[in-house]
């Protein structure tokens, strides 16, 4: 499993709902899910933080390929760069792909990545309360309960941090 990183353009395209112009400048085959409208405002918020600093690119949701099959499963990445020494991951695998392992990898390595930036001490998550199965995904690595908060886009939100 890899998180690969897309650019500004995808992201775009992507927030535009047209795949097809996102998988023509994607390093990867983007599945038709990347174009689901409940994605969009992710892609947007990408879009913009890219636009605004490319090099942001290498730091945000990317796409999950499974490695063995070349399939894109999902997407995974940080919120942004470390801000005051705290990153936040976020990660959502296509339904079809689901129950797979997928998730929990894609957090695995994003923590390795975390652990190794000498500029993050906190690692976040941000789940949303009836969200068994992510919260499930987070229990194994230590994460511990630190708050709540209401997302904007996602609703109401149970806030994990842990050390990176």
């Amino acid at each position: 499993m890899a998180v690969v990183h897309l650019s500004g353009p995808v992201f775009a395209a992507l927030a535009d709902g047209d795949l097809a112009a996102a998988s023509a400048v994607a390093p990867v085959p983007l599945p038709p899910g990347f174009a689901d409208p409940g994605w969009a405002a992710v892609w947007g918020m990408r879009a913009a933080q890219v636009a605004a600093d490319p090099a942001v690119a290498a730091w945000v949701t990317g796409a999950v390929r499974d490695l063995d099959s070349g399939l894109v499963v999902g997407r995974a990445g940080f919120h942004g760069p470390p801000d005051r020494g705290m990153v936040e991951i976020g990660y959502a695998v296509l339904p079809e792909h689901r129950r797979r392992g997928y998730a929990r990898a894609a957090l695995a390595a994003l923590l390795d990545r975390s652990h190794r930036e000498p500029d993050v001490r906190v690692v976040r998550l941000s789940i949303a309360p009836h969200n068994t199965a992510s919260q499930a995904v987070a229990r194994p690595f230590g994460f511990r309960v630190v708050g709540e908060q209401v997302d904007e886009v996602d609703g109401p939100e149970v806030v994990y941090e842990r050390d990176a």
